[in-house]
């Protein structure tokens, strides 16, 4: 296939991307042939995991916009993907138009269309580096220069953590990023929890689609362990439909969503 211009020429066209798969579940155009198949082989037995995607990125706006609210002028977005719909700066600025954002990715190509996007935007930074590393992440001259760690911060680790193997000790990583933030700031988390009853079809794709993107699913009592030393906020750990939103929702894709206080 032809390389669209926002490629970067390292990226490797034929292997699937999780930034780019979700890029095109939310509707967007940041995606290759590689990742709108992978999408729809998950999408032909859980048709509603793409409203799910649109619930978690709702879940993701009410929070920032909720923090923005409450005071809060630095956000840390951490496993950012590709910033095209509902994105962390659009929403926090709405509110408070002087609020920083630094972006962080490990795909090049979410970094890549992530840097085009906010362009000439003084008040957001794109990082490239990976989560699992949070000490080297913390210390990036470029994270440093754009957020003091002294003043309150939002850490969003929004639909990430299953990206993130057990070997990898999800909850030190949260639990260094919790250190090294003031009191008063805030971390919300988002992660797809274990399903509790499935058919062999959707077994099957759940594998291949864990085994291709490396997911590791999480019950509710191990996600709430993400939020040791935190007050939860109100609604504390729901679905993530359900988190400060208006009117009814109905839970789709099994998952868990809360944004916690650092006292």
């Amino acid at each position: 296939m032809d390389r669209p211009a926002w490629a970067p020429p390292e990226v490797d066209l034929e292997r699937p991307s999780t930034a780019r798969i979700y890029d095109y579940m939310l509707g967007g155009l940041h995606n290759f042939a590689i990742d709108r198949q992978m999408a729809e082989q998950v999408l032909a037995v859980g048709p509603q995991i793409r409203l799910a995607a649109h619930a978690n990125r709702g879940f993701l706006r009410r929070a920032v916009e909720y923090l923005a609210g409450a005071g809060i002028r630095q956000f840390l977005d951490l496993g950012s993907g590709i910033p095209t719909v509902g994105n962390v700066h659009e929403a926090a600025h709405r509110v408070a138009p002087d609020a920083k954002v630094v972006y962080v990715d490990v795909d090049p190509v979410a970094v890549a269309h992530s840097e085009a996007i906010v362009e000439g935007d003084e008040r957001v930074t794109v990082v490239q580096a990976d989560i699992r590393d949070p000490d080297t992440l913390l210390k990036d001259p470029r994270v440093t220069a754009a957020l003091d760690f002294t003043q309150p911060v939002a850490v969003l680790i929004v639909a990430v953590l299953h990206f993130v193997a057990d070997a990898d000790d999800p909850a030190r990583i949260v639990a260094r990023l919790r250190d090294a933030i003031a009191p008063g700031s805030y971390i919300g988390i988002s992660q797809v929890a274990t399903i509790p009853h499935v058919t062999p079809e959707q077994q099957a794709v759940a594998d291949r689609y864990t085994k291709a993107n490396a997911v590791t699913l999480r019950d509710r009592d191990q996600i709430a362990t993400f939020f040791d030393g935190l007050e939860m906020v109100e609604p504390g750990l729901v679905d993530p439909a359900k988190w400060r939103a208006d009117g009814d929702v109905t839970e789709m894709v099994p998952s868990f969503a809360g944004v916690g206080r650092k006292p």
